[in-house]
């Protein structure tokens, strides 16, 4: 039994980004909203860290993008590879009509902090850390809350709407038992820290070689580096021996050869099984499904937290009137998913595209390789940047802060529904 009882508008589920932008977001708007987080805190580490120019806009809108950008972080205005022998700037940034055409690179504890510290300045935000959600409280069908395990005993947590924030391995999307269609993918990801050289290039790197792909992601003081593999072959490289695979990091990275003694042990390279999924239906009564608990993402692109970012704030676009009334039925709930499944889908599509006929090609290539036609042809013309930057950047839908800051606006005054938003 709940040792006590919170009652509140919205429950959201997990704080990651897309439930802090939520919480933020609802907050924001006057909305009474508690988030349960069940770590400690934000501190974790290989977890995406690329701040597209859509979401930076989204801080633009906020009033917030002088003071992100305050907050210790790289910039990648072009994006490049090396296929082969051959270097290709394969994205280009600098023509995206935004006030940050470049992707921010920022460790994502500093991202969900930033979103913390400017939601706890709302009376109607709780963020509970160390509450992890364990079942949904269920009446006549309707979901009407959830318990949460927490180190002082189970609470419950009552609210008009719940919505499970909670990741890949959601609880919530599992305790609703909503329909998954799982996506597949060919590829794991092994995770590790090389120390950073000031002599280093400071651009974040792509090479494929022949059977390995591997990507280096310029965090300051250290790359966080990306050793893809064949999905489920981990521990065959691990069985390999270490010394195996500081070789292969050497060689596919001659600019590590000095310091791969930094991998100490396998404790240091952390695996992340790749999942790609999606929900047939993100809702029930009293509940919704966004970001990756509605549709688990593949590394590819890094564009995970953008996309569940652009989930929040249509969530909160859609939904912050019928909150204020207390009456969120199953057209807001589909209104969300209508929107957003979309983009989603797209992505998605892409992402497997590109594991599918890219890197499972280059995984499972001994011989030379030879960049694709596309590649060549992005090369050879610069214009055609533009377009896989605008992808990547901006999204297929993006969104627009649509909701009013209570301490700015009044009460009765409200910006435009999000269906006039483009």
């Amino acid at each position: 039994m709940a040792s006590k009882t919170i009652s509140t508008r919205c429950c959201v589920v997990g704080g990651g980004p897309a439930g802090m932008m939520l919480g933020f977001l609802l907050a924001r708007a006057g909305i009474d909203v508690v988030v349960l987080e069940k770590h400690v805190d934000f501190l974790r580490d290989f977890r995406g860290d690329t701040i597209h120019p859509s979401t930076l806009e989204l801080m633009h809108e906020l009033g917030l993008l002088a003071e992100f950008l305050s907050l210790p972080h790289q910039t990648a205005r072009t994006l490049s590879a090396r296929v082969g022998g051959m270097e290709v700037q394969a994205i280009d940034f600098g023509h995206l009509p935004v006030h940050c055409p470049f992707i921010a690179l920022m460790p994502q504890w500093d991202f969900l902090d930033f979103l913390a510290h400017h939601a706890r300045r709302y009376a109607s935000f709780r963020l509970e850390m160390k509450a992890e959600a364990s079942d949904l409280i269920e009446e006549d069908g309707v979901i009407a809350g959830v318990t949460a395990r927490t180190p002082e005993g189970a609470i419950d947590v009552r609210a008009d709407l719940t919505v499970g924030c909670d990741g890949r391995h959601s609880t919530v999307r599992d305790r609703a038992s909503l329909k998954v269609e799982e996506l597949g993918a060919p590829m794991d990801v092994l995770w590790f820290r090389i120390h950073r050289h000031r002599e280093d290039p400071a651009d974040t790197a792509l090479v494929m070689s022949p059977g390995h792909v591997f990507v280096s992601i310029n965090r300051g003081e250290y790359w966080q580096c990306a050793y893809i593999i064949p999905k489920g072959t981990a521990d065959n490289v691990r069985s390999g021996g270490l010394g195996r695979f500081r070789e292969s990091v050497a060689r596919i990275m001659p600019i590590f050869h000095d310091r791969t003694e930094e991998i100490a042990d396998w404790d240091a390279v952390k695996l992340l099984t790749v999942q790609v999924d999606r929900l047939s239906q993100w809702y029930r009564r009293g509940l919704l499904c966004i970001g990756d608990a509605a549709h688990a993402m593949s590394p590819v692109g890094g564009v995970g937290i953008n996309l569940a970012v652009q989930d929040a704030v249509a969530a909160a676009n859609i939904l912050y009137r019928p909150l204020q009334s207390g009456t969120v039925g199953e057209d807001a709930l589909r209104a969300v998913q209508q929107r957003r499944e979309f983009p989603a889908w797209l992505t998605q599509r892409g992402q497997i595209f590109i594991q599918n006929r890219v890197i499972a090609g280059v995984l499972g290539e001994s011989d030379a390789l030879k960049p694709p036609l596309v590649l060549k042809l992005l090369q050879h013309v610069p214009f055609l940047r533009r377009i896989p930057a605008r992808l990547l950047g901006m999204g297929f839908r993006p969104e627009h802060i649509a909701t009013p800051d209570v301490m700015t606006a009044p009460a009765t005054r409200h910006t435009s529904p999000v269906s006039d938003v483009a």
